[in-house]
Parts: structure tokens; C-alpha cells; sequence
């Protein structure tokens, strides 16, 4: 398998965590994003959204890093719960993490640190980054007394969670805030096959 990808993102992170997690033998193949690499016709043909990851296996070509992680879990039988209540679990808490965690965490670590300097709007992040923490409280709360975010072990959401999580640039969240989030982030950081975002895929800036 080849995962389209660049290091700092982290949607692609999980993406390449999961395939890692699962034992999958896969390939990333760096997309020079700000360069404007998925913006190409070239690139457009793969993903007319224009974004990473995209998953080729074969014929079958993804893009949407819940939907490859899915793919690859019910492609191994691995990462995806072990009922269709667990699994209903998994997918209630990938969507919590679209569009409460991720979505604003994504966001705002792009405007801290991406965006030219004479771009970046503190009005804009203050906001972003109070979406994020009421999220991180609600996900904190959820792991207080237990290992895992939707089962007894360690499944997708689990990795879609932390996806943007491991990264070290500033976005305003300090893991040692929440100590529940902390906890967990270690334990993942224990898996077998567990590589920081930096050491799964290319980076763009790799002297940042």
C-alpha cells in the first residue's frame, strides 16, 4: 500500500499510525503540500479534494483519513472493536474527534505556526483554541478510569484522537494540563509499532 502524506499532518499521521498499528507493509509517498502539491492537476486526479492522505491499495484509492482507517481495520479485522456496539462506539467517538478535536486542532496549529505572521488573527485562534479545550475536557472526563477511549483495548478512535496530539509546535495545548489525556497518550506511545509523526513520514520543514 502507498500513503500520499506530508509530516505535519495530522490526519496523515493516523492514517500511517493505523497501517503501522494494524502490521500493514505500506510505503508514504511525500506530497510537498506548501508547495502547493495538492493543488496540481497531477494530484487532483488522485484526490479531486486536494488533500492528504490518500490511501492506494490496489484499485482501491481513499482519501478521508477516517474512512482509511476504517478501510484498514476492516481489512485486517484489527483496531475496530469487538462488536457492533464497540464498533458504533468507535465511529461515535472518530466523529466527536472530526469535528470537535482534530477539525480545531488542525486549524489552529496551522495558524500558530504555518501562516505568515501578518496572517495570523489572535481574535481567530483565542476562539479556536477555546473549541479545543472545551473538547480535550470532555475527552479527558471520558478517560479518567480507563485505558481506552471506546473499548478495553486500543482501537481507531484511539488513534484518530491523538492524531494531532503528539505534535510538539505550539497550538496551546500542554498534555501535562490533562492528566487523563496524558496517561493515555503514554499508553499509546507503549504500543508495539507507536513512532512519532516525525519518524512515520517526511517532513516538509525537517530543520524546523
Amino acid at each position: 500500500m502507498k500513503l500520499y502524506c506530508f509530516g505535519e499532518s495530522g490526519n496523515a499521521y493516523k492514517a500511517a499510525l493505523t497501517l503501522e498499528l494494524a502490521g500493514e507493509d505500506w510505503t508514504p509517498e511525500f506530497v510537498d503540500f506548501f508547495r502547493g502539491a495538492t493543488r496540481s492537476p497531477e494530484f487532483r486526479a488522485i484526490n479531486v479534494m486536494g488533500e492528504v492522505p490518500v490511501l492506494v491499495d490496489g484499485d482501491a484509492v481513499l482519501t478521508q483519513s477516517g474512512v482509511i482507517q476504517d478501510y484498514i481495520s476492516s481489512k485486517t479485522g484489527k483496531l475496530g472493536g469487538k462488536s457492533a456496539a464497540e464498533r458504533r462506539e468507535v465511529l461515535r467517538w472518530m466523529f466527536f474527534d472530526n469535528h470537535k478535536v482534530s477539525g480545531v486542532a488542525g486549524t489552529l496549529r496551522f495558524n500558530m505556526n504555518f501562516l505568515p505572521e501578518d496572517k495570523r488573527n489572535t481574535d481567530v485562534n483565542g476562539f479556536l483554541s477555546m473549541r479545543l479545550h472545551s473538547a480535550l475536557k470532555v475527552l479527558n472526563a471520558h478517560l479518567e478510569g480507563r485505558d481506552w477511549v471506546a473499548s478495553d483495548d486500543v482501537t481507531i478512535a484511539d488513534l484518530a484522537l491523538c492524531g494531532y496530539l503528539f505534535y510538539p509546535e505550539p497550538f496551546t495545548f500542554d498534555r501535562v494540563q490533562y492528566p487523563a489525556i496524558d496517561a493515555w497518550l503514554g499508553r499509546i506511545e507503549t504500543l508495539p509499532g507507536w513512532k512519532h509523526p516525525y519518524d512515520l513520514m517526511t517532513r516538509a520543514f525537517p530543520g524546523a
